[in-house]
């Protein structure tokens, strides 16, 4: 690296120690990289990030609050680009993150030398979404259009609760739910209910 390259300062936002010791050892061994700042959830994510404002900011989208937080950081600022690098790896994780601004998805399992092209590539202005990625987005492809109030429920159906239980639980009426229900069997194609949940946690509508 020349006196007159700049580095690339990142920021690693991921709630478990190993995954962050791991990217900091591939980041290290780059010359025209360092990292600047770590953050185990996201009220440390967003801390950290104002204290460093770093070029990249490579984030777990399963971290608490992890869609919230690329948001937050892409609407105050046009320097910092955010790459998300996570396990969730159905379409609508993919389309969750895109949405609030993230400029490139990785999955966690990403050899080094893509990871590192990776970050140059999005400091550079480009997007990044490799050939996994984009063939996970075309699954997904056209989005259902559930509601928030639908993945709700279907979160709640997940966990193994009855149609009168989650009524209880929202404060509605249990025909009320049972009509939720009925339209997100209707935008899945699913044959029931235990269908419909498997559908959503393989598209990363919900998660356990």
């Amino acid at each position: 690296m020349t006196g007159s390259e700049k580095v690339i300062t990142v920021m690693i936002a991921d709630d478990h120690p190993m995954v962050r010791e791991g990217l900091n050892a591939m980041i290290a061994t780059e010359l025209d990289m360092r990292v600047v700042g770590e953050a185990q959830d996201g009220a440390t994510a967003m801390q950290v990030w104002e204290q460093v404002r770093p070029n990249i900011v490579l984030i777990d989208l399963l971290l608490p609050d992890g869609a919230d937080v690329i948001r937050r950081i892409c609407e105050r600022s046009c320097n910092s680009h955010v790459i998300v690098l996570s396990s969730a790896c159905g379409a609508e994780d993919i389309y969750r993150a895109l949405e609030s601004g993230a400029r490139g998805f990785l999955f966690k399992d990403i050899v080094r030398e893509m990871l590192i092209g990776s970050i140059r590539e999005v400091h550079s202005g480009r997007r990044c979404l490799p050939v996994q990625v984009s063939a996970r987005m075309a699954e997904g492809f056209p989005r259902p259009g559930i509601t928030s109030r639908e993945v709700e429920i279907l979160g709640l159906v997940a966990s193994g609760l009855k149609n009168k239980e989650i009524a209880a639980h929202l404060n509605i009426s249990e025909t009320t739910v049972h009509s939720h229900i009925k339209h997100v069997l209707g935008k899945l194609g699913a044959s029931d209910r235990t269908h419909a949940v498997t559908i959503a946690l393989r598209r990363g509508i919900i998660h356990l």
